[in-house]
């Protein structure tokens, strides 16, 4: 299949606007497809998807920017594949906004839209390339522009999804995975599978097995699936290394048990707690397990950037990674990607995304990283005043104002070993807040610049314009109960690609409709000293 931009939109004589009333074209005008059609569709970049159609000469395409606006209406609508190729058809909303109305007949199919995530799927994997991300954040940049939004305040946050999977014990997880190999082979080679292991295939095994049996036996059927795992281990052995239901087995073995003395038995604590990133469910390989805030995650984490202004807020980016993703791991790669900006930008966040080395690598994108919340242990208040040359290894003056007479520099902790003049320290005012060991004739203690700066920060805390840009954060919050609550976040499809790819749709539609209601003057934006 070729690809082709899809160049002509203009109105045939055939159209079926022409065919509307005065009335119902006035309808048309004040809709959201009006919007969608002048302000979207055309910003849509086909170009980038031209790389999954082949160069020569053949079939033309389904016209990318057809499809993507689907993609989003679906989203924002809450429709289903073949819902949104049904009303394609018949609705003339969705015929307008994406410029289809001249089309004799609709260009998108029940196989489109699948063979579309396939192909940016196929992709992603191939190049490390996300086509559809980098879509969906380019619109997202042309929205915030619409708005007026500079893009000089953002925020950030993350949030959790789990994934739609049934949570299974540890002996569940391991029959599902003999079950899952077993069935497997019998489709691919059924006489090499023994007779003790064929009603792993049976439909009604499971049954039997888990909700016919007493309590008291449960040892027993553990016991017996080990076996069948030994077994059906060296019956495998390296000839179906390359199948998804071998691989899951193997790994289930890995995770969930050890073998000791030649026997293999269940893993226990005394053998170590089971690592994060177990397998949850062979349904799902890619989730995984995380307990935040006194609650069990199984699934994965999202993260995004929100770019504010007094005209209201944008999606400007956004991140989605397995739930052992941390906020500073999603900050530093957000930062790393990000090119250093000329002017100079403040980033708010919560005390997740706090952090050192977070901060310096943000100055040196011209970001102002502002924390509401600081992790770790409280900096006496005089630190801030202590001044360090560039990279911290030497400490140029103290709160007091004094020089240090010796001082050394520890690499691997960041810290500096000073040591000043006995009479400087003794009775000093900030003495109680340096707690020096005083000598007959130096005293010396132990700082770092990493103290000074976590001093300063606790200092800006207290700040009128801190308050502010703590008030703005709060406004981030509002994202993930939209998304749970209006697009069915919960609910995305298994797998950590299918369900970024679903994810960046529904970022899509979030931010056209916050530019509905700009354009509509729906929106209720409240004003913030920051903004102004």
């Amino acid at each position: 299949m070729a690809f082709k931009p899809n160049d002509c939109q203009q109105l045939s004589f055939d159209d079926s606007f022409i065919a509307l009333t005065e009335r119902e074209k006035k309808a048309l005008e004040k809709s959201w497809a009006k919007i969608f059609a002048d302000e979207i569709f055309p910003a849509i970049d086909e170009e980038r998807f031209s790389v999954l159609y082949s160069d020569k000469a053949s079939r033309s395409n389904t016209p990318v920017n057809v499809i993507i606006g689907a993609l989003i209406i679906k989203e924002l609508f809450d429709y289903s594949d073949d819902e949104i190729v049904e009303n394609l058809t018949l609705d003339l909303h969705l015929q307008c906004a994406l410029h289809t109305t001249s089309f004799v007949e609709q260009p998108v199919s029940d196989k489109t839209l699948s063979r579309f995530r396939k192909r940016c799927y196929d992709y992603e994997t191939l190049h490390g390339v996300d086509l559809y991300h980098d879509c969906v954040k380019n619109l997202s940049g042309k929205i915030a522009k619409i708005m007026k939004l500079n893009g000089r305040i953002r925020r950030m946050d993350s949030l959790m999804i789990a994934s739609n999977i049934r949570f299974l014990s540890r002996m569940e997880l391991i029959y599902t995975c003999i079950s899952k190999l077993v069935v497997y082979l019998t489709k691919k080679q059924p006489d090499i599978i023994p007779e003790q292991l064929k009603h792993y295939a049976d439909p009604n095994d499971y049954n039997r097995t888990f909700y016919h049996q007493r309590n008291g036996d449960m040892g027993a059927i553990i016991q017996t699936l080990l076996t069948d795992s030994g077994c059906l281990l060296h019956l495998c052995g390296t000839d179906f290394e390359d199948a998804t239901e071998c691989q899951l087995f193997t790994r289930r073995l890995s995770d969930q048990t050890v073998v000791e003395n030649e026997k293999r038995r269940m893993r226990t604590k005394e053998d170590g707690t089971m690592n994060s990133s177990a397998l949850q469910n062979p349904s799902d390989p890619d989730a995984t397990y995380r307990n935040k805030a006194g609650k069990q995650h199984r699934g994965y984490s999202a993260n995004i950037e929100e770019t504010v202004g007094k005209n209201g807020s944008v999606v400007t980016d956004y991140q989605y990674d397995k739930n052992t993703h941390t906020d500073s791991q999603f900050l530093q790669e957000s930062l790393s990607a990000m090119e250093k900006s000329e002017e100079e930008i403040i980033l708010v966040a919560d005390g997740g995304y706090d952090g050192q080395d977070n901060i310096a690598l943000a100055k040196e994108k011209n970001i102002r990283l502002a924390t509401t919340a600081l992790i770790g242990k409280e900096a006496p208040d005089a630190l801030a005043d202590f001044e360090f040359n560039e990279d911290g290894a030497r400490l140029l003056k103290c709160a007091a104002g004094h020089v240090p007479i010796s001082q050394s520099y520890t690499k691997s902790t960041r810290q500096c070993r000073v040591s000043f003049d006995r009479n400087h320290c003794a009775g000093c005012p900030y003495q109680e807040q340096c707690r020096p060991k005083i000598y007959k004739k130096v005293a010396s203690f132990i700082t770092s610049k990493n103290a000074s700066n976590r001093a300063k920060s606790q200092r800006y805390m207290q700040s009128e314009e801190f308050s502010s840009l703590a008030r703005l954060r709060n406004g981030v919050e509002t994202v993930p109960s939209s998304l749970r609550k209006n697009y069915h976040l919960d609910s995305l499809p298994r797998g950590r690609q299918r369900g970024k790819f679903f994810f960046g749709s529904k970022i899509a539609a979030l931010n056209f409709r916050k530019l509905f209601g700009f354009r509509k003057g729906l929106g209720n934006y409240a004003q913030n000293p920051v903004l102004v």
